[in-house]
């Protein structure tokens, strides 16, 4: 995975510091292509290569992708099954791509429900790259935002807590080592965020697209991070009381 410069987006300030991606839409990419609904998740993992090289183009610190939820078990057995696969195949072969280009890899979410050669290859994958400073590639897998939750919670009682404080949240959950997102994406077509980093997302700035996940390129996510550019972000503020360079016109 070779970085380099591609088409420019409409500023190269103001970028988004974190990224969330819910990638929807591979199993109807496929479908409409009359190919078996695997081909798309496979045709998947190569556009999130895209979407990496191009956050790292950007200068994006973080990018937290929602590759398999607590419900994704309910599906066929066979479509998991291959998920399984191309999961333990991705973990072998583009980490150390991943760890050529200075990403460091996490991966957030249970894990005793996945084979024990996945579980190892995560716990490498995570070493390999751990001390890499460029752009912090986070999977979201077997993970569900309610459960996340539930187990920071249940932490905070085991060390004893009585008050709990939103620092004592963040830092709990298994997005604690990152910021919160700045722009979150769902591609696919659909206008909800499906159980997805839930105490995060509180100030994300949404974006939907009809695109689904395999025809999501580069220039599809430069679309998302301009449209992200034109909003006003206020925290609560009024327009006057944030500095001009953060009031859109």
């Amino acid at each position: 995975m070779k970085i380099t410069t591609t088409n420019a987006i409409p500023q190269r300030t103001n970028i988004p510091r974190h990224i969330g991606i819910i990638m929807d839409g591979n199993g109807r990419w496929a479908k409409k292509r009359f190919m078996p609904r695997i081909m798309g998740h496979k045709k998947g993992v190569d556009q999130l290569e895209a979407a990496v090289r191009r956050c790292t183009e950007l200068g994006v610190e973080y990018l937290t992708v929602f590759a398999f939820s607590t419900e994704n078990w309910r599906r066929p057995v066979e479509e998991v099954s291959f998920l399984m696969g191309l999961f333990s195949e991705a973990l072998k072969k583009k980490v150390r791509l991943l760890h050529k280009n200075n990403i460091r890899l996490k991966v957030i979410g249970g894990r005793d429900k996945f084979p024990p050669q996945i579980r190892d290859a995560i716990y490498e994958s995570e070493a390999l790259t751990a001390n890499n400073t460029g752009l912090t590639l986070t999977v979201a897998a077997d993970y569900g935002g309610r459960q996340d939750i539930l187990n920071a919670v249940n932490s905070l009682i085991k060390q004893g807590k009585t008050e709990i404080t939103e620092e004592d949240m963040f830092n709990n959950l298994s997005l604690g080592f990152a910021p919160e997102p700045d722009l979150f994406i769902r591609t696919g077509g659909e206008a909800r965020i499906s159980n997805f980093m839930l105490w995060q997302m509180a100030y994300a700035e949404l974006y939907f697209t009809d695109a689904l996940w395999p025809d999501f390129d580069e220039k599809e996510l430069d679309k998302a991070i301009a449209s992200f550019q034109k909003r006003e972000r206020r925290f609560g503020r009024t327009t006057e009381q944030l500095p001009e360079n953060e009031q859109r016109s």
